[in-house]
């Protein structure tokens, strides 16, 4: 009996002691990697501060005339640099590096904005012309570097640069919009399905819905809802990409806590969809059915018959659910590769205008339409087929503030009925795929 008690107490010891050590280990792990992110965010700071320091130096270069042999061009002074370096001597390369667009497209660009940029001389000051306003703004959303370096590089002042990002923006989304972000026509439509289907291996789709969350300093009023769930503050956006990476429609302006499945429904491409708007008069035909065309979002969005979004893996303890079969991990498979194309086009456009990566230090009210400029410009520079460098990846994979992952959507509330049926239609159709490969 003496025995069995010092067992026990023995066994009690011991579990103690291992569990001792064990919640010593954890702690300890999670001190270190606190550690390891605390200097990955020191050095990032560094990092930035020494950047803008060096164009700090450069714009002072430029304005007393230093002459640096590595760049020729910044010994100008400021006051011509812009009419005697940037419209003479600037290379192709240049363009591409400072503006994120050929020349070409540069001077294409002040042509459709003239119209709300074009400003008349007074008695006390020459107006700025429509081209420098254009390339003061451009230079903002490609850098994101402080007002007062840009306004030493032009030689206006810090709020003639704020006023140019901010009269841009808005010309931009005033007079381009019908152009470079509308809904697509049917043209389109088959467009986009058809390269859905060759390049991205999913069928009768013609876009991917995403968000995108933009970092911004903290609001004087409700900073508790800009809290997106990675616990920094931003603002949302919504954007539905066709198969060509280009935006077909985009819904900013949300505190970065919204629910991405409520911004979804209450706007107008939920309405558009609903009512076939996405699709042609005539439904084409898959797997023997008239179906409207489906776009592909995460799993924080509602199933519905035209949202296809992947089987749920993840299983409830309190329910019991079945595994996931071989046909439904296929679909999730094609679904993750068709959404890559979303989170392609992200990249580019926050590659390009890195305005969108790093924390936007703007006002509040002046944030969506710079989101929805930079989507404009986006598009337009794709079209134009101006080329994208590679290395702006690099800068927007050292950002700050990395994508937060959205919560998926639990409730079936919002779902259609027969969305379920036409999700099964494409599980027949990958299944399909597979035996005729097979054979």
């Amino acid at each position: 009996m003496e025995n069995d008690e010092q067992l026990r107490s023995m066994m009690f010891l011991l579990t103690y002691v291992l569990l001792k050590r064990r919640r010593d280990i954890n702690n300890v792990s999670i001190h270190t990697r606190h550690e390891i992110q605390r200097r990955i965010r020191h050095r990032q700071y560094f990092l930035q501060r020494q950047r803008r320091m060096l164009m700090m130096l450069i714009a002072e270069g430029i304005h007393s005339s230093v002459r640096i042999r590595t760049r020729p061009w910044t010994t100008t002074p400021s006051s011509d640099w812009w009419e005697r370096v940037v419209m003479t001597e600037f290379q192709p390369s240049d363009w591409l590096d400072k503006f994120r667009m050929s020349r070409e497209t540069f001077f294409y660009l002040c042509d459709k904005l003239r119209p709300r940029l074009a400003r008349q001389d007074t008695s006390f000051r020459l107006a700025l012309p429509v081209e420098k306003r254009v390339a003061v703004a451009l230079w903002r959303l490609a850098s994101n570097i402080e007002y007062r370096t840009i306004s030493t590089l032009f030689g206006v002042g810090k709020s003639t640069v704020c006023r140019c990002v901010r009269d841009m923006c808005h010309a931009i989304v005033a007079l381009l919009s019908c152009t470079y972000l509308k809904p697509p026509n049917e043209e389109e439509l088959e467009d986009s399905a058809r390269l859905f289907r060759s390049y991205w291996g999913f069928p009768h789709c013609v876009a991917a819905i995403a968000t995108l969350h933009t970092a911004i300093i903290t609001p004087s009023n409700n900073a508790s809802d800009y809290a997106n769930p990675a616990g920094w503050l931003s603002v949302l956006s919504q954007v539905a990409v066709s198969g060509r990476g280009h935006f077909w429609d985009v819904c900013a302006s949300f505190p970065g806590g919204t629910d991405p499945a409520e911004i979804l429904q209450n706007s107008s491409l939920w309405a558009t969809a609903t009512e076939g708007g996405l699709s042609p008069a005539q439904p084409p035909l898959f797997m023997g059915k008239a179906i409207r065309y489906v776009m592909l979002g995460e799993a924080c969005y509602p199933l519905q018959s035209w949202l296809m979004k992947a089987y749920p893996e993840e299983r409830s303890r309190r329910r019991s659910h079945a595994a996931l079969t071989e046909r439904q991990q296929v679909f999730n498979q094609q679904l993750h590769r068709a959404l890559r194309v979303s989170e392609e086009a992200l990249l580019r456009l926050r590659a390009r205008w890195q305005c969108l990566s790093k924390r936007n230090d703007c006002r509040l009210d002046v944030v969506p339409t710079m989101i929805l400029a930079c989507c404009i410009l986006h598009n337009m520079c794709e079209s134009h087929g101006d080329a994208f460098k590679t290395e702006w990846q690099v800068e927007v994979a050292e950002t700050e503030s990395p994508q937060p992952d959205h919560r998926p959507l639990t409730s079936t509330s919002v779902d259609e009925r027969n969305s379920e049926e036409v999700r099964d239609l494409f599980c027949d159709y990958f299944e399909q795929q597979s035996n005729d490969f097979t054979q």
